[in-house]
C-alpha cells in the first residue's frame, strides 16, 4: 500500500495507472475508520483496478472549532485498516495542500435549496465547505469513479449535483448504509455512547422502517412525521428533524406517488451524540 502527502506526488501516482488504462476508485474519508467505510472499499475494488482512500479532517465542515480540536484522528489504527482491507493508495494530505496558503479561491457552485433543508439548517455553511474540499479532492485524484456511503444521503445528492453541474467524468457510486446488529447505522460516533444508550438507539432504524409501512397505508406526511418524533421522544432521545423528501431535489413530499425516489432522513441526539439516518423507501 502506497501512502502519499504531496499533492504532485499522487497526481503522478494516479497518471501512471491511467497510462496503463487502469480504473481508478476513490473513497473520501475523515478517519476514524469503521466497516462502513471498508465497505466502500469493498465497492471500489470490485468495480475498479485501484483505489484510493484520502484521509483529510476537512476544517471548513466545522461550525464548531472544538467539534474540530475534538474530531478522532487514530491514524494508525485507520493504516492498519486500510492495509488489511487491500486498499492500493492512501492519501494523507496537511491543510496547506488542499488550501495552499494565499489561494482563496472557491469553486463556483450554488448546491441549492437542497443544501438549506435538514443538515444544512442545523450545520450551516457545512455543505458549501463539504462540496469544496470534495471537489479539490476529484481535481487531485482525478478518479473514474467516486463511492460514498448513503448514510450521509445529503451529501451524496449534493455531490451528485456538483459533478453534474461542472460535468465531470466520474462515476459517482452509492453503497448501502453498513449497520450494527441492532440496525444502527456504523458511525465514528456510536463509539462515544454507552453501551445501553448504544443498544437503544436501534430504535431508530425501527422507527424509519415502520415509517415506511404508514407512508404506504396513506397516512399524511405531517402525520408519519410526528408519530415517528413522538416515538423518540418517548425514550428520551432529542430528535432534531425526521423529513419525508424527495431522493432527487429534496423538497418534501407527501405521498408515494409525488416523486420517482423517495426517502426519509432523519437527525437524532443521543446522550448529546449526534446521529444522523436515513432510508429509501422508494
Amino acid at each position: 500500500m502506497f501512502i502519499f502527502k504531496r499533492v504532485q506526488h499522487i497526481r503522478d501516482w494516479v497518471e501512471s495507472r491511467k497510462a496503463d488504462g487502469l480504473k481508478v476508485g476513490f473513497v473520501p474519508t475523515m478517519g476514524a475508520l469503521h466497516y462502513g467505510h471498508l465497505s466502500l472499499v469493498e465497492k471500489s475494488k470490485e468495480e475498479t483496478d485501484v483505489t484510493v482512500v484520502s484521509i483529510f479532517v476537512n476544517p471548513k465542515q466545522f461550525n464548531d472549532p472544538e467539534d474540530l480540536h475534538k474530531y478522532p484522528r487514530p491514524i494508525e489504527a485507520d493504516l492498519k485498516m486500510l492495509y488489511e482491507g487491500g486498499v492500493d493508495m492512501v492519501f494523507l494530505p496537511e491543510v496547506e495542500d488542499i488550501y495552499p496558503p494565499g489561494d482563496h479561491k472557491t469553486i463556483d457552485f450554488d448546491p441549492g435549496p437542497a443544501a438549506e433543508r435538514m443538515e444544512g439548517k442545523f450545520r450551516p455553511g457545512h455543505f458549501i465547505g463539504m462540496s469544496e474540499v470534495v471537489y479539490r479532492l476529484l481535481s487531485i485524484t482525478t478518479p473514474d469513479s467516486l463511492f460514498m456511503g448513503q448514510k450521509d444521503f445529503q451529501q451524496f445528492a449534493i455531490i451528485r449535483k456538483l459533478i453534474t453541474d461542472f460535468h465531470m467524468p466520474i462515476q459517482l457510486v452509492m453503497c448501502t448504509t453498513v449497520r450494527e446488529a441492532n440496525g444502527l447505522a456504523m458511525s465514528s460516533r456510536n463509539v462515544r455512547l454507552s453501551a445501553e444508550a448504544r443498544d437503544k438507539a436501534g430504535i431508530i432504524f425501527n422507527i424509519l422502517s415502520s415509517g415506511k409501512m404508514l407512508f404506504e397505508q396513506r397516512r399524511p406526511a405531517k402525520a408519519v412525521q410526528e408519530i415517528a418524533l413522538d416515538a423518540l421522544r418517548k425514550v428520551n432521545f432529542d430528535p432534531e428533524y425526521f423529513e419525508i423528501v424527495n431522493g432527487y431535489t429534496l423538497e418534501p413530499v407527501q405521498s408515494m406517488q409525488d416523486a420517482d425516489q423517495i426517502v426519509v432522513c432523519c437527525a437524532v441526539k443521543v446522550e448529546g451524540i449526534r446521529l444522523i439516518d436515513n432510508m429509501i423507501w422508494k
